[in-house]
C-alpha cells in the first residue's frame, strides 16, 4: 500500500513539532495505541493542543457530544 502522507499532512492537526510521524497515519497510530491514546486527528483542535490524547479524554468528549 503506498502512503498518502501529503494528502494526510493537509488534515492532520497534531501541533507536535518534532514528531516524526506526521502524514504516516499508520505509524502515528501504531504509536499512540501502544500508549493507550489516540492520535490527534480525533480530537478537536482546543482539546488536541493539551496533548492529553488519552482513551478516557476521547471517552469524556464522546459523553459530552463533542466529537
Amino acid at each position: 500500500m503506498e502512503c498518502n502522507k501529503d494528502k494526510n499532512l493537509s488534515r492532520c492537526n497534531c501541533t507536535y513539532e518534532p514528531c516524526s510521524r506526521k502524514g504516516v497515519c499508520c505509524e502515528c497510530i501504531a504509536y499512540h495505541l501502544k500508549a493507550r491514546q489516540l492520535p490527534a486527528c480525533c480530537f478537536p483542535d482546543n482539546v488536541e493542543k493539551t496533548w492529553d490524547r488519552s482513551f478516557e479524554t476521547f471517552a469524556g468528549l464522546v459523553g459530552e457530544g463533542k466529537v
